[in-house]
C-alpha cells in the first residue's frame, strides 16, 4: 500500500553458539504429517534438528553433548516457526526519517524492539519484499532477529511506489528499477543496467530470493502513475525464472491481477479489493470470478493481506492506541509519540479526505469505518472464494503497509489470522500457509517450514495445537530461533503486559 518501505534483509542471522536442546515428551505438529507425533523427543544440535523419535526409542538421545538444555514438553505442542512472506522492515511504523532523527532515543528503543515483536507472535522467518543488501546491517544489528530474506523491488521508473520519494532520491533508493526502451533514463543512470534481465541479474548477485514488481495506478489522491507494459513484465518473469527466483506482483485491483495472470507472475502480493465497480456489491461478480478462476487454474500464490485495510482504517480509531496488546510490541515512548501532534501527521493528512479536521473524532471514525467496509467485505469474500475452491493462499501481512502505526510488528500477523478466520480459513489452513506453503513458494523449504531432521531449529513450543485453534499463538511457551531458546516474557516491549 501507500509506501512500501525499503529494508535490509539477507540470510539467517549469524548467532553465538548455542547449547544443544532436548525437548522431551512433546507432541510434534508439522504440516507434512498426516497426524501429530505424540510423546516425541526432539534433539537439536548446532541450531538444527538432529533427531526426532518417540521418547525412549533408539536414536532419541542422538547427538548428546556436554551442554544440553532440557525442556519438558509434556502436554505441549512443537510446531515450525511462522513465516510472514510480506513485510517491510526499513522504517519504524508511523515515523519518517526526519522524525526519527528528531527522536533518536525513541527510535533506538523501537528498532531494538521490532525484531522481538515478530518473534513474540511466533514469526521466526520474514521476507522483506523491497530491500537491498546494503541495508542488512542495520536490521541485523540487534541481539535477537528473525531469519530474514529479501526480494528486490522492480518498480517501473517513476511509478509506484518510488513516486513517493523526491527526485533524484528515488533513483538511489530503488536500484532495481525498470526503465523501458522508450523512456529516457535519469542523468548518470545507464539504461542498460535497468532492463529486466540486468535488474534480475543484479538482484541475484545481491542475494535476493525473489523479485517484487508492481502494477498500481495509484490511490488516495494519486491516480495517474505509469504502469509497466506487459512485455516488460514477461521479460522480467522469464529472467527471474531462469535465475530460480519467483516473481511477486503488488496487485490489489481486478485490472492488476488480470495483468499478473497475463504476464505469468507467481504470487499476487495482495488480496483483491479494488473491483473497479461503483456499486455496493460485495459478493464476487462474474468479472471477479473470472480473475479468481484464473488464479486457481494457474495455481498462483495469493496473499490476502486483509489486515492492510484495517490498518488504514484504524488510523482514525479512537481506541487503537489504548489497546493493551500494542504495549506488548512497541515501547511506551513510541506509543506516547503516536498520540502527539507530530505523531498524528498521517492521520491529519488523511483527515482532509474525510473533512475530519475539527469534527468529532467518533463521528469521523464511524464515517471511515463505513467507507472501508466495502473493500474489506470484498477482499474477505474474494479470499473465501479462493479458499473454498482450493486456492494456494500464502500468509503475508504487508507490515507496515506504509508509514502507518496501525500495522504493528508481529501483532499485525495475529490480527491477520483473525481476518482469515472470518474469511473461512481454518486454523489448519492458516498454519500451513504460514509454514510449509510459504517456504515452498519462496524456495526456503529445504531449511524451514516443517519440523524435520536437518531443518533449521526455528520452532514454537505451544500450549495448544495450532491446527485446531489460532489461539495457540497467544500461548507460546518458548520460541526457538536457530536452536536458541527464547522466553516470550523477554520479548515483550512493556514487561507489565
Amino acid at each position: 500500500m501507500l509506501m512500501c518501505w525499503l529494508a535490509l534483509c539477507g540470510e539467517p542471522s549469524a548467532a553465538a553458539p548455542v547449547d544443544d536442546v532436548r525437548i522431551e515428551h512433546v507432541t510434534v505438529v508439522s504440516p507434512e504429517r498426516e497426524s501429530p507425533l505424540r510423546d516425541a523427543e526432539v534433539y537439536i544440535h548446532e541450531g538444527r534438528i538432529a533427531s526426532i523419535a518417540t521418547s525412549g526409542a533408539p536414536g532419541a538421545a542422538a547427538g548428546a553433548a556436554s551442554a544440553v538444555t532440557r525442556i519438558d514438553g509434556t502436554g505441549l505442542f512443537l510446531a515450525p516457526g511462522l513465516i510472514d512472506s510480506h513485510v517491510h522492515l526499513g522504517a519504524i511504523p508511523g515515523m519518517i526519517d526526519e522524525q526519527e532523527a528528531r527522536h533518536p532515543e525513541i527510535a533506538r528503543l523501537a528498532r531494538d524492539q521490532i525484531p522481538r515483536s515478530y518473534l513474540l507472535y511466533g514469526f521466526t522467518t520474514l521476507v522483506d519484499l523491497i530491500s537491498t543488501p546494503q541495508r542488512m546491517a542495520r536490521w541485523k544489528d540487534h541481539d535477537v532477529v528473525p531469519d530474514t530474506y529479501f526480494c528486490g523491488g522492480a518498480s517501473l521508473m517513476d511509478g509506484y511506489p518510488m513516486n513517493y520519494l523526491p527526485k533524484p532520491v528515488r533513483y538511489r533508493a530503488f536500484p532495481y528499477m525498470l526503465i523501458e526502451p522508450d523512456t529516457a533514463a535519469p542523468p548518470d543512470i545507464p539504461a542498460e543496467m535497468h532492463t529486466p534481465a540486468a535488474v534480475v541479474a543484479q538482484m541475484k548477485a545481491d542475494g535476493a530470493i525473489c523479485v517484487k514488481t508492481f502494477y498500481e495506478h495509484g490511490f488516495a489522491g494519486v491516480r495517474n502513475l505509469p504502469v509497466p507494459k506487459a512485455e516488460t513484465i514477461r521479460e522480467l518473469v522469464q529472467a527471474a525464472h531462469a535465475a530460480g527466483l519467483p516473481v511477486l506482483m503488488h496487485a490489489s485491483s481486478i485490472e492488476a491481477q488480470a495483468f499478473g495472470l497475463d504476464t505469468g507472475v507467481d504470487i499476487m502480493a495482495h488480496g483483491l479489493w479494488g473491483w473497479n465497480d461503483a456499486s455496493t456489491v460485495t459478493e464476487p461478480t462474474p468479472a471477479i470470478k473470472t480473475v479468481l478462476d484464473g488464479v486457481l487454474a494457474k495455481n498462483i500464490g495469493w496473499q490476502p493481506t486483509i489486515q492492510v485495510l484495517y490498518g488504514e482504517r484504524d488510523l482514525f480509531s479512537t481506541t487503537f492506541l489504548s489497546d493493551p496488546l500494542l504495549a506488548r510490541v512497541l515501547p511506551s515512548g513510541l506509543i506516547d509519540w503516536y498520540r502527539s501532534a507530530e505523531g498524528q501527521w498521517l492521520h491529519d493528512l488523511r483527515a482532509e479526505r474525510f473533512h475530519g479536521r475539527g469534527r468529532d473524532p467518533k463521528a469521523v471514525e464511524a464515517e471511515v469505518n463505513e467507507r472501508f467496509a466495502l473493500p474489506i467485505d470484498r477482499v474477505t469474500n474474494a479470499t473465501a472464494y479462493l479458499k473454498s475452491h482450493g486456492g494456494r493462499l500464502l500468509f503475508g501481512t504487508d507490515t507496515p503497509s506504509g508509514p502507518i502505526y496501525a500495522n504493528p510488528p508481529g501483532l499485525n500477523g495475529w490480527f491477520e489470522m483473525h481476518r482469515l478466520v472470518a474469511a473461512g480459513e481454518t486454523p489448519e489452513q492458516i498454519f500451513r500457509s504460514a509454514t510449509l506453503s510459504n517456504a515452498q513458494a519462496l524456495n526456503l523449504d529445504q531449511d524451514v517450514g516443517t519440523v524435520q531432521v536437518g531443518k533449521r531449529a526455528n520452532l514454537l513450543l505451544l500450549r495448544q495445537d495450532p491446527t485446531q485453534t489460532i489461539e495457540a499463538y497467544a500461548g507460546i511457551v518458548k520460541v526457538l530461533l536457530g536452536g536458541r531458546v527464547l522466553d516470550p516474557a523477554d520479548l515483550v516491549a512493556d514487561r507489565s503486559h
